[in-house]
């Protein structure tokens, strides 16, 4: 059975390849570094083998005129090899000094291979001017070979200017091609970055709303147990000196919430503890099955609450958690601001469609609910609008006196 795509071996490059991946690798590098070295080093390449040419007479064997100047063939010479050394910074100018050179070895018929030089300016202009450059660029190039043709000619049109175009294009179309493929490699990496910085993005992001989750579970579960605890500690003081068997059901509430609070708290610390561990007890989270404990908690803390339920419940239990904490923190603002002599009302309307509606209002001094922390409010609207639903809280319509919290959950519907 053949191997999936995915699971074939990628054939090693030949050693011949990596070899001259490494060695052109490493030209590259030393041309970013020391660009005016490698430009040095190039025309002076160029410069020599022009004057090689010119010295040692090989310009003779395809000369069409052997008697030109002696002065003239080095000024050639050095004006067709020596402008190579601004061909990458100034391609356009290198070209323009270039070409009364040219055209005058042609005039003469030296036809010195010096000439050729000018096909690396017009790569380097593929490479880095706009592509309509190349019209001009081989005007000026092919231009010469015109003014060889008709001062001497040797055969017909085609056989002296074709060959000299197809070079042209074949310079031309390198420098394209390298273009093309820098600017793509630059797009790749360009997109890279994009993709690292937006990695990195959705990575904060991410850990600010896991942070900002983990801040609202934290409140929800150590504000509201320590508020109870408050409040039965304050009857428990208040009940010592006159009824000792009220003062010991106080200190036995608050041992028995301070348990919970802390298996509560063990178990949070437990999922977000990373450790090599076995999976921590996932206890469900709390639903409405257990408001009557949680409102029990709170009479016992002195806070008077009633209860009325219209319909039946059918929420799915991320809905139920939702009316669990936002009942539990207007509880626990009550608990914490209302004042001593505050009652709770609290109205539960279900519908069959999955729609609720729950207020909680209180009879206290009306006081901002979440001055202390600035967590309240806000958890209970963020886990409001999980759901698309509506939370209201403000000081109920003079002249009522107290607070009132209103939940609103539309009907659930399907993703």
């Amino acid at each position: 059975m053949d191997p999936m795509p995915d699971e074939r071996e990628t054939p090693a490059a030949e050693p011949l390849t990596q070899w001259v991946q490494r060695v052109t690798n490493a030209v590259r590098a030393f041309d970013r570094r020391h660009p005016l070295a490698w430009d040095l080093a190039l025309t002076g390449f160029w410069v020599t083998a022009a004057l090689i040419d010119y010295v040692g007479g090989g310009w003779k064997n395809v000369a069409l005129d052997k008697d030109v100047p002696a002065e003239l063939l080095l000024t050639l010479s050095l004006g067709l090899s020596l402008p190579l050394l601004w061909r990458r910074t100034h391609p356009r100018a290198v070209l323009f000094a270039m070409a009364p050179l040219a055209f005058a070895n042609a005039w003469t018929g030296a036809v010195l291979q010096a000439s050729l030089l000018q096909l690396l300016v017009v790569y380097h202009i593929a490479l880095r001017l706009p592509q309509r450059a190349l019209w001009w660029t081989t005007i000026l190039v092919i231009t010469p070979e015109f003014v060889t043709a008709a001062r001497h000619p040797r055969g017909s049109w085609d056989q002296e200017v074709v060959p000299v175009l197809l070079s042209i294009a074949l310079a031309a179309a390198i420098g394209i091609t390298v273009r093309t493929r820098r600017d793509y490699t630059k797009a790749l990496e360009d997109r890279a970055r994009r993709l690292e910085v937006e990695r990195d993005q959705q990575a904060q992001l991410s850990a600010a709303a896991e942070r900002a989750r983990i801040a609202r579970e934290m409140h929800d579960i150590i504000g509201h147990n320590l508020s109870v605890i408050t409040g039965l500690a304050d009857g428990g003081r208040y009940a010592a000196t006159k009824s000792p068997d009220r003062a010991a059901q106080a200190l036995t509430a608050i041992s028995t919430t301070s348990r919970q609070a802390l298996t509560e708290l063990r178990r949070l610390l437990d999922v977000l503890r990373d450790e090599n561990r076995p999976t921590p007890d996932l206890t469900p989270q709390p639903a409405l099955t257990d408001l009557d404990h949680l409102i029990d908690g709170v009479r016992k803390a002195g806070l008077p609450v009633t209860t009325t339920t219209k319909g039946t419940p059918t929420l799915t239990p991320g809905r139920q958690l939702t009316v669990y904490r936002v009942i539990q923190e207007a509880l626990t603002n009550t608990l914490k601001h209302a004042g001593p002599k505050a009652t709770t009302q609290i109205d539960m309307s279900y519908d069959d469609g999955g729609t609720v509606t729950v207020t909680v209002t209180d009879t206290g001094h009306g006081g901002e609910p979440n001055g202390t922390d600035g967590r309240g409010l806000p958890g209970m609207r963020e886990r409001t609008a999980l759901y698309g639903g509506t939370l209201e809280a403000g000081p109920r319509p003079h002249p009522e006196q107290g607070w009132r919290v209103r939940l609103y959950l539309p009907e659930e519907t399907a993703q």
